[in-house]
């Protein structure tokens, strides 16, 4: 059985050192200290391949009406995180 890729959205927090622009306002989706910024990313994909990857500010993506999608809201794990639950 073969599975045909879909395009998905995800939430992330937005890491020092991204560089990626907005695709709904053309502004950087960039860190910034002290504020936990979040963004959201799309893995997009064309005919069941995948074509490219677009970034939008979470508003952005929240008033483009989820192109999309609604967005997986889950954060992944970070390694030492993951380590100490799984030690629990």
């Amino acid at each position: 059985m073969v599975t045909t890729q879909r395009t998905r959205a995800v939430v992330r927090y937005i890491e020092a050192g991204s560089s990626a622009e907005c695709v709904q306002c053309r502004s950087a989706v960039q860190f910034r200290a002290r504020i936990r910024v979040q963004q959201v990313i799309c893995n997009v994909y064309v005919d069941g391949k995948w074509a490219r990857v677009e970034h939008y500010h979470r508003d952005c993506y929240d008033e483009a009406g989820h192109p999309h999608g609604a967005p997986d809201e889950s954060q992944p794990l970070r390694p030492r995180t993951r380590a100490a639950v799984a030690a629990a």
